[in-house]
């Protein structure tokens, strides 16, 4: 059976996989497309629009989730790949409260939110990465952040709501 998917113009003879993982915090165990991307099962199977489509080609940034902790493009994992892990989107990074992150907020308070598009995969980024490196240097910051393109805030918005979050200034 042929059918149009979601995202592009593509058109796949439908074969199902059976899923189990963590999303969010949450267990999932069902059927999929087995030629679904790990961003069309996000957006289009579990309803979660906060992870953006945008180059489609892994260029972007936009789609960055995190599995095991680790920042991927979502636009380039088969959602297959993720069976026996754990995925965390924007709407699944919360404090300690259950509350706001730490990075969201000071994302907030340093107006580095502009437009929002590149927001949820840069927060993403940036927890990946002070996860790994805690006290991550200015420069390993910037690295950090060179695979998620903004068009509005010019970058030292961002950079400053991460340094922010480093050094402890937002309460977790």
């Amino acid at each position: 059976m042929l059918r149009p998917v979601a995202y592009g113009l593509r058109q796949s003879a439908m074969s199902l996989f059976k899923l189990k993982c963590m999303v969010n915090g949450e267990k999932f165990d069902g059927e999929i497309d087995a030629s679904r991307t790990l961003l069309e099962f996000i957006r289009g199977d579990r309803g979660l629009k906060g992870t953006k489509e945008g180059c489609g080609e892994g260029e972007c940034g936009a789609c960055l989730v995190l599995v095991d902790g680790k920042a991927v493009n979502s636009c380039l994992m088969m959602a297959a790949q993720l069976n026996g892990r754990a995925l965390t989107t924007i709407e699944g990074l919360k404090g300690r409260d259950g509350g706001l992150h730490p990075l969201q907020k000071a994302f907030i308070e340093e107006g580095a939110v502009q437009c929002g598009f590149c927001t949820p995969g840069a927060i993403l980024a940036a927890e990946a990465l002070l996860r790994e490196k805690p006290s991550a240097a200015l420069e390993e910051i910037k690295l950090g952040l060179t695979g998620n393109f903004c068009r509005c805030t010019g970058y030292e918005k961002i950079i400053d709501a991460v340094v922010k979050v480093r050094d402890g200034e937002i309460a977790k």
